[in-house]
């Protein structure tokens, strides 16, 4: 059944260990820890003001590519979550990470004069920048979300509710937080062969996750699996451009994932959809120039 195998490829982005590349070419800025350490920014270059929010337990090198190039014309912040990589984690007992990080960068642009910046957010950071756009749609020129849907439980029961999602979202959550040391790395790496085309960056992916609080990723998985954000997408005013992944490994046709994409975003109204071939979940590692070009062009619009 074609809507189950692009469940199953995609579900796995629920879960994902994302990525750690190689150090930026020049000393960026130190970071700016924002709203009790919910956030960390670095910032690089001067220009027009650019944000760049990574996924589920991602570094902000995931961007470092992508930096290099726009750091020449743009102002780069780089944004990484407590409890995510490199950045220390919180004590968290209501279990909220998504909410508090979109009221932080919010917090960021109004406390460092960021005049409506451009946000760029991956997988769990494209979540974070739809929930800016429409909860703070004032502070945001425009949206580029990548390889994101604004329900990810859809993926997994197109019927699904917020109500009916908690039952999925809680065994996930249980799932992971129950898994051993041993269990949890070798996840990882078999996740990570559906997310990452580029095997070479696999090894480094799996580095970013083990350096990731346990607790915060399964409440960050658990959060991302019962937001549905359909409801709030007309209140965002900013355009935006949907990036998607797709590759023939998928086992459906690049026709059917347009439609998923198109159904998931129909409340949307200042919208446009590009697709990336022959990429994975990570289209910034997999397919880098192309990538880099489409948001060259998002930029210049």
């Amino acid at each position: 059944m074609p809507g189950a195998n692009i469940r199953a490829t995609f579900g796995g982005a629920l879960l994902l260990m994302s990525v750690l590349v190689s150090a930026s070419e020049t000393q960026p800025i130190p970071a700016v820890h924002s709203n009790s350490q919910r956030i960390s920014v670095e910032t690089q270059g001067a220009g027009p003001d650019v944000i760049l929010i990574p996924g589920l337990a991602s570094s902000r090198e995931v961007w470092t590519d992508l930096a290099a190039t726009l750091r020449k014309s743009h102002r780069v912040h780089l944004v990484e979550l407590a409890g995510f990589a490199s950045t220390p984690a919180l004590s968290n007992p209501d279990g909220k990470v998504i909410a508090p990080a979109v009221d932080a960068i919010a917090d960021y642009i109004q406390i460092q004069h960021i005049a409506a910046p451009a946000i760029i957010g991956h997988s769990l950071g494209g979540e974070i920048a739809l929930m800016i756009g429409a909860r703070h749609p004032d502070q945001v020129s425009r949206l580029m979300i990548v390889d994101a849907v604004p329900f990810y439980t859809l993926m997994i029961d197109p019927a699904a509710t917020t109500e009916t999602a908690a039952r999925h979202a809680t065994a996930t959550r249980d799932w992971l937080l129950g898994q051993s040391p041993e269990q949890f790395k070798e996840f990882q790496k078999t996740s990570l062969i559906r997310l990452v085309k580029t095997e070479a960056m696999r090894p480094a992916l799996v580095t970013a996750g083990l350096n990731s609080d346990r607790k915060t990723v399964a409440d960050a998985v658990y959060e991302l699996m019962i937001t549905d954000l359909r409801p709030e997408l007309a209140r965002i005013k900013a355009p935006m451009e949907i990036v998607y992944a797709y590759d023939a490994l998928f086992g459906v046709s690049a026709a059917s994932v347009d439609a998923m994409y198109r159904q998931a975003y129909a409340s949307a109204s200042d919208i446009h959809f590009t697709r990336i071939d022959n990429s994975f979940h990570f289209v910034m590692l997999d397919q880098p120039k192309r990538f880099s070009q489409e948001v060259t062009s998002f930029l210049n619009q």
